[in-house]
């Protein structure tokens, strides 16, 4: 039987137990699974200041096969639903960390990028970003970055950020 889609997780940074959204801030992988189709499930909605002002915000995650005993081969993350506004923007990154590495890079705060990863817009799955291969109990970190430009109109953005692979089963 091939990998399942329930068998490629998500799940925060930012410790062991963490289950902060606000804290997954890279650093180790933790066991709470990031949960889908919940709107604010990684970033919390943005406040009238940070519409009027502007603000650009960051946060980390971890894909995980939990599958026994295949690989994920050729695995790939992309952003399959970008935010619905024009002045707002989710990019993505691949942790600079080694596949299997379960702690990455810690940022300071939520207003602190990353210092190596390079963020691309990666919409849709023609513009999908490489992992490569996650052997089971294996993860990768990616980061997010969410971008609201100076006077936007305060939004409740949604996006959807998937992975798709293939298996070797």
């Amino acid at each position: 039987m091939p990998i399942t889609s329930s068998e490629i997780k998500k799940y925060l940074s930012g410790g062991a137990s963490n289950a902060d959204k606000g804290a997954s801030l890279g650093g180790v992988i933790s066991s709470v699974v990031v949960v889908d189709d919940t709107l604010n499930n990684l970033f919390a909605a943005s406040d009238s200041t940070e519409a009027l002002e502007g603000s650009t915000k960051y946060r980390a995650f971890f894909v995980k096969n939990t599958h026994a005993t295949i690989t994920a081969v050729n695995a790939e993350v992309y952003i399959s639903s970008n935010t619905p506004s024009v002045t707002t923007a989710v990019t993505i990154a691949i942790a600079d960390e080694a596949v299997g590495t379960d702690t990455i890079e810690t940022i300071a705060d939520e207003d602190t990028a990353p210092s190596g990863p390079s963020f691309v817009t990666a919409d849709g799955v023609s513009n999908a970003i490489s992992i490569g291969d996650i052997a089971p109990g294996e993860m990768k970190g990616i980061w997010v970055k969410w971008a609201i430009d100076a006077s936007t109109a305060t939004v409740n953005d949604e996006m959807t950020i998937a992975v798709r692979l293939e298996t070797s089963a």
